[in-house]
């Protein structure tokens, strides 16, 4: 997921307003909301919007699963989402998720994009404090 500062989704723009003028999210399917609040949490850290980030933050605590923890967790390093962090590594704290989700595209994704991270993530995974 990679955005500019001009190309946000019409519907994340949207749900952003709504949640400025109601303080609701959208309804979405629970097989899009992991996406929609990756989105939103981007959105909101760019405008500042600290309780819509918090929100969406919490959300993507619930959805970590082997196809998205690495991208999760570099957008938590890259948005400063210590929480969300957190979750991330305690997925992958677990030899069988590790396993999986280094075998995924997204783990790519991370290696190149946050190479700091892999130093967290090898040494979290050989027990090293």
């Amino acid at each position: 997921m990679k955005e500019g500062k001009e190309d946000m989704k019409p519907e994340v723009f949207k749900a952003l307003l709504r949640f400025a003028y109601t303080g609701l999210l959208p309804e979405t399917r629970k097989e899009d909301q992991d996406v929609t609040c990756q989105h939103l949490l981007v959105a909101a850290d760019r405008y500042g919007m600290r309780r819509l980030k918090l929100i969406c933050e919490e959300k993507l605590c619930e959805c970590i699963n082997v196809g998205s923890a690495a991208i999760v967790l570099a957008l938590a390093e890259q948005h400063r989402c210590e929480g969300l962090k957190k979750a991330c590594f305690d997925f992958l704290a677990a030899p069988a998720n590790l396993r999986a989700v280094v075998a995924t595209e997204g783990f790519q994704h991370l290696s190149r994009s946050c190479p700091s991270l892999m130093a967290e993530v090898i040494t979290m995974s050989l027990g090293i404090s």
